[in-house]
């Protein structure tokens, strides 16, 4: 045989980036610390180590006794294993970044290869992993090669076999399966090749923030079992690759593997399971990816990111990203974002944003944004900012937020507190103006006002009538105006309204476009009087055709301005009172 092993069974516990020599300054697990507790709780001694060590831990709540004391005395000695003296090598630990994760792994198992066989330019290695303790077969366990990107389960009898093209100086393979420690095997061969440099796939890992794509009701159909049993044995690991190509996201160029790997480049004909994106991905129908997408990704009907989205993404139907935004997303009904948007969202129906996003919504129907909102929001129908709005709201029916600091227009406007302006209908805001008024006026001797929105912009909803046997006139209209406040009693109020008048036949087009101001006096809580000029620009039928019986037809008073055809203009007044 050309390719001769010369040693084998090599038995490592702990992550397989622990086969390669690591300077103590660089990773968390190896610095050295020293600890002193008496009687304390386990949560207060990892703070002490996360604190010297200058680096923070992540692991559930359900890891630590809440009840157990710790005794530690430790000087100059490698966090690894202050940690194995902690959780009596019942844990198992993994470094990302600033994080160490810790992971309950209480079980231990090893490999053990029954058939090496060996060719020109192909290995394979059968065996089967066995539980230390009980001698038992492990099925459903993930045993792998990191750099060669080939992965296996277990079966029912804890039997794998794995085969690996091409010359190799060595093969490690790594079994994992939650609730157990690692283990790791190296193969050497004393036959001298060219080396192919090892670079170790855990220092790309993600940034621990992965929704849980697999679990979610896209992923649960669209992905195997076996592929979520394997991202489940080996969470923490992940590789960098220039490219896969994938039918479905059980027939990929990384087979079992592709949920673990970082592309730059990723083709799905169909549809594709990767780990991460940072490039171009591309599927006819759907990406889901477990971790991270940067740059492009498009797809026929969804995109499913458990990481963060930065770039460009578009999808037929749905995105919907797990983590964070930063970009253009663009989707023919939904986009979905359960972390921090930002940039721009355009859908057909919805744009959702968990917390909060700055930047720009455009939806056909609605836009949600459940915390703050900084930016432009552009519906169909309606406008959402659970919380503080700080920009603009455009909507054909409604605009809601809790705290307004900008503008809004729509049909109906609600906010609960508001230092901007609202333009509508009408206008709810909570600590704002609910005014209803009555006056009278040159035209219409009795009037009824609503007026919503506050001081800096309010809307104003009005009828009237002129009570008379011989001179009837009815009337309605809509308004805005702004009270320019000159002291807690006195202030000045400026509007512009349009109203309609009927004067006993509807085919008669009879219009009034009136400015009003208003010298409005508080005379006790609850009650001003107010009284001003107004100009009124008068167009109507009513001056060409004979009077309606009942009805006033002369509108115009004795002094006005002529404009030209039926438009007349002069000067008024209204006088009333409001009650707040």
């Amino acid at each position: 045989m050309k390719f001769k092993i010369t040693l084998a069974l090599l038995l490592l516990i702990g992550y397989a980036k622990a086969q390669m020599p690591i300077p103590p300054s660089k990773y968390n697990l190896e610095k050295r610390v020293s600890i002193e507790a008496k009687s304390q709780q386990l949560s207060e001694v990892l703070n002490k180590i996360s604190k010297a060590g200058n680096f923070y831990f992540s692991y559930s709540g359900s890891l630590l006794r809440r009840d157990s004391l710790i005794n530690l005395n430790v000087r100059e000695a490698p966090v690894r294993e202050v940690l194995d003296k902690l959780f009596n090598n019942k844990v198992d630990y993994t470094e990302n970044g600033e994080y160490i994760i810790l992971r309950y792994a209480g079980n231990h198992f090893t490999i053990e290869p029954e058939n090496i066989t060996t060719a020109e330019k192909l290995y394979l290695i059968s065996g089967h992993v066995v539980d230390i303790n009980t001698g038992h077969k492990v099925k459903q366990a993930s045993v792998y090669e990191k750099r060669l990107l080939q992965s296996t389960l277990t079966d029912n009898e804890g039997y794998f076999r794995l085969k690996f093209k091409g010359e190799h100086q060595e093969v490690i393979l790594t079994a994992s399966k939650e609730s157990y420690r690692d283990t790791t095997l190296i193969f050497l061969s004393d036959i001298n090749v060219k080396p192919e440099g090892y670079n170790d796939p855990d220092v790309h890992k993600g940034n621990g923030r992965f929704g849980d794509i697999e679990n979610s009701g896209l992923g649960r159909f669209f992905i195997s079992s076996r592929q979520r049993i394997q991202s489940l044995n080996i969470p923490n690991f992940f590789a960098n690759t220039p490219f896969q190509a994938s039918l479905t996201p059980g027939l990929s160029s990384h087979g079992t593997m592709s949920s673990q790997v970082i592309n730059k480049v990723s083709i799905n004909v169909l549809g594709g399971y990767t780990a991460g994106s940072n490039g171009l991905e591309m599927a006819g129908l759907f990406n889901i990816t477990k971790g991270d997408v940067k740059k492009l990704q498009f797809a026929g009907l969804f995109n499913q990111v458990g990481g963060s989205a930065t770039g460009f993404q578009m999808a037929g139907l749905v995105n919907d990203v797990r983590g964070d935004t930063k970009g253009f997303q663009a989707a023919g009904l939904i986009n979905n974002v359960k972390a921090k948007a930002g940039g721009f969202q355009l859908a057909g129906a919805l744009n959702l944003a968990a917390k909060n996003m700055k930047g720009t919504q455009v939806a056909g129907l609605i836009n949600l944004v459940r915390k703050d909102f900084d930016g432009f929001q552009l519906a169909g129908a309606g406008n959402i900012g659970v919380k503080h709005v700080k920009g603009v709201q455009i909507a054909g029916l409604f605009n809601y937020a809790k705290k307004l600091e900008g503008f809004q227009f729509a049909l109906i406007n609600v906010a609960d507190t508001s230092t901007g302006c609202s333009l509508g209908l009408l206008n709810f805001i909570k600590n704002g103006y609910h005014k209803i008024s009555l006056y009278t006026n040159e035209i219409t001797n009795v009037n009824i006002s609503l007026k919503t929105g506050n001081a800096k912009l309010y809307s104003v909803l009005f009828a009237g009538l002129n009570l008379s046997n011989q001179e009837k006139v009815n009337t309605a209209g809509i308004g805005f105006g702004h009270d320019f406040i000159l002291n807690k009693r006195t202030a000045i109020g400026l509007e512009m309204t349009a109203q309609y008048l009927y004067l006993g036949d509807w085919n008669e087009d009879n219009f009034i476009n009136r400015i009003q101001s208003n010298i409005q006096f508080q005379v006790a809580k609850g009650l001003t009087i107010f009284g001003g000029p107004t100009y009124s620009i008068y167009t109507g039928d009513s001056q060409l055709r004979p009077a309606t019986p009942g009805y006033k037809q002369n509108i115009i008073p004795n002094h006005y301005t002529n404009f030209g055809g039926s438009t007349k203009g002069w000067l008024g007044f209204n006088a009333g009172i409001t009650i707040m």
